[in-house]
């Protein structure tokens, strides 16, 4: 595939991971039982500067706060070089630039959580554990600078993680949507829901792919695709 076929390629994939997780979390928000949880910024991913204009995130920390403990960790972890060459565009660009899928908070009980939609190119078995980790590597900075700016708060992270067989961890997946206050009997149908999107968003990534290969021609299997239920085929 040429360049512009890789770009098309990537869009495709990223918008199907996109659609796939604005659901589930909109799902999450209607299914949850009566609680103190609330789920923010439901219309739209959000970063860090934008979420620090929010009511709910000043009561945690005030935004200077935060930008004093965020700016010893992002320091420490990144290129110094490149911080002291120009450290207001650095830091504003590195920490308050970074983006957060989703976030929910229980300013009851002191609790917030950051939440994002992961999805995993590896092939081996453990391809969650690795991917968590990857997840809260990333996260690194934002957890520690919010909970040495806010110690009275817990934060976690919690990542949704599909693999590159369209797979989902189920044991994984209920024990998330229980911290997230979803009522159990709404747990099965998010769960069905979640991995026929998957399923579905993953045909589609290979359906594109071989009209690339193909030359823009719709792959000629597609008439005996088997339909495996819940409108997904294989």
């Amino acid at each position: 595939m040429n360049s512009a076929s890789c770009k098309g390629m990537a869009t495709t994939v990223t918008a199907a991971h996109h659609s796939i997780w604005r659901h589930l979390y909109d799902s999450m928000h209607a299914a949850q039982k009566p609680s103190k949880l609330k789920f923010v910024t439901l219309d739209k991913e959000s970063n860090m500067s934008t979420l620090w204009r929010r009511e709910e995130f000043l009561r945690i920390c005030s935004k200077e706060e935060l930008a004093e403990k965020a700016q010893e960790i992002e320091v420490i972890q990144s290129q110094e070089a490149r911080y002291k060459l120009d450290p207001g565009s650095f830091f504003e660009n590195l920490f308050w630039g970074r983006r957060q899928d989703g976030e929910a908070i229980n300013e009851d009980m002191q609790n917030v959580y950051v939440l994002e939609f992961q999805r995993s190119t590896d092939r081996d078995e453990e391809f969650l554990e690795v991917k968590e980790a990857e997840a809260n590597e990333q996260q690194k900075s934002i957890i520690g600078a919010l909970k040495a700016a806010a110690p009275e708060f817990e934060f976690e992270k919690i990542n949704f993680v599909m693999d590159n067989r369209a797979s989902v961890v189920e044991s994984d997946f209920y024990t998330k949507l229980k911290k997230l206050d979803v009522q159990e009997g709404k747990k099965d149908k998010l769960f069905a829901d979640c991995v026929t999107r998957v399923c579905k968003a993953h045909n589609r990534v290979i359906v594109t792919f071989l009209q690339q290969v193909q030359g823009g021609v719709r792959p000629t299997t597609e008439g005996s695709r088997e339909n495996i239920g819940h409108d997904v085929h294989v």
